[in-house]
């Protein structure tokens, strides 16, 4: 049996049950009402009580005993350091995609971590295969009622998953899909196109098989995106891969957008969507807003460029600011073309000048990147004895959640000090505008 252990605070919110009692950060919680959770989805449904007995570790080391009341489904405000509190199910595919065996050796250790972990899955809406669950993860799933997952299917034919996956109990999918079915359960689902293994007629297939189980009140295949392989200067030899082209792309939204007008006009609903990265490839206009439906897969970039467009017009600028500034805002190429009337809009401010350099990634190898993949190497190849004015505006998709470095283990300290300048992180439209107009 895996060893659960404390499941340790890293903040306290301000006014909240935890903060009056007097937790604070380094504590930890043991049990609560004798059972230990396993992770942040019992602490929630434990917590949903309106009375708590809760064995409390500090952080010298004393076990604390309280009992605390509260209304149904109060929170008690407590943030902690991880959402698993016990082992992180790890991934026993060897899929030749997989990023994390696209990247150099001998950064920090998080990154290297191959999770395919249902639970990360309902938090945050991480993509699984399914291939690592055993029976009593299966068993909690139904009984917790832990829908939608989001799913790594890639091909419904078997030959072609397991071909994908490398892993023999890829072949049961469709199975697993029908499961979900039955107990009225959702998936999104995800296929990354590899060129010459699971496109064309196996891309149609899948396709066609996903869109089977989006019928019923609960479709159990709530959506699907289209993702284009992406590949690095680290991937291993003879990976069998092809790097998407321009000519593919353009093949693979001619096709899906004919299966996904068919299916709208079936479903009600188009079912797969493209992701952004293809359009940008394709060198095609991106789809009109109407067509993303309410954004079921926006964290698979799936319109992700329309929405911040969308957000970013529903914004009022001033006419002028107070004093001069001048900042530079850096983005992966493969949106350079999409933010133009953003960055017409910035500069149209009096007093405002914001010069967007779009760059690509010499770290990873790649001639187009989204901006999350740049690093610190690449803006100090790019920026470096350049005038940046007062300062960068820095997407804080290029950072570790929660800390300030970049996916090559560079911090922002480091590189504000090689190119001499401040850099502000970014999340967000309001963000990126207060940072212009502050």
């Amino acid at each position: 049996m895996t060893t659960i252990r404390p499941a340790r605070i890293s903040s306290v919110l301000p006014d909240s049950i935890a903060a009056e009692i007097g937790f604070e950060a380094g504590d930890a919680i043991v049990a609560i009402n004798g059972t230990q959770p396993r992770d942040l989805i019992d602490y929630q449904f434990l917590c949903a009580d309106e009375v708590l007995e809760l064995e409390v570790l500090d952080a010298a080391g004393k076990i604390h005993h309280l009992e605390i009341e509260k209304d149904y489904d109060e929170d008690l405000g407590l943030e902690f350091e991880t959402a698993l509190f016990d082992a992180l199910i790890q991934c026993n595919n060897h899929c030749p995609f997989c990023f994390i065996d696209q990247q150099p050796p001998g950064k920090r250790s998080s990154l290297y971590f191959k999770d395919d972990d249902y639970r990360l899955s309902f938090l945050y809406g991480s993509y699984l295969t399914l291939t690592n669950l055993p029976e009593r993860e299966w068993q909690r799933i139904e009984q917790m009622r832990l829908s939608p997952l989001y799913v790594s299917v890639h091909a419904t034919e078997p030959e072609v998953r397991i071909r994908l996956l490398k892993n023999p109990r890829a072949g049961q999918i469709l199975q697993q899909i029908k499961w979900f079915q039955a107990r009225r359960l959702q998936i999104h689902a995800q296929i990354v196109v590899c060129p010459g293994i699971n496109d064309g007629i196996h891309l149609e297939q899948t396709l066609r098989d996903l869109a089977s189980f989006h019928t019923g009140e609960v479709p159990a295949v709530a959506s699907v995106a289209v993702v284009p392989v992406g590949l690095t200067r680290f991937r291993p030899e003879k990976d069998e891969l092809i790097p998407v082209t321009r000519e593919k792309a353009q093949e693979v939204i001619a096709q899906v957008r004919s299966l996904s007008l068919a299916f709208r006009q079936q479903f009600g609903s188009s079912v797969v969507w493209l992701a952004d990265e293809w359009f940008l490839i394709a060198g095609e206009e991106l789809p009109s807003e109407s067509e993303y439906e309410d954004y079921p897969q926006i964290g698979n970039g799936v319109g992700s460029i329309r929405l911040f467009l969308k957000q970013f017009a529903a914004q009022s600028l001033p006419p002028k600011i107070a004093s001069p500034k001048k900042l530079t805002w850096v983005v992966g190429n493969a949106v350079e073309k999409a933010f133009q009337p953003i960055l017409k809009q910035l500069n149209s401010v009096d007093g405002l000048e914001i010069d967007m350099r779009a760059l690509c990634s010499d770290y990873w190898g790649q001639s187009i990147s989204v901006t999350g993949l740049l690093t610190g190497h690449d803006l100090l190849l790019n920026l470096q004895g350049q005038d940046l004015g007062d300062g960068i505006l820095l997407p804080n998709v290029m950072l570790k959640h929660g800390e300030l470095i970049f996916l090559d283990d560079m911090s922002i300290e480091q590189v504000a000090s090689k190119l001499n300048t401040k850099i502000f992180p970014i999340s967000g439209i309001e963000e990126l505008i207060n940072a212009c107009i502050s």
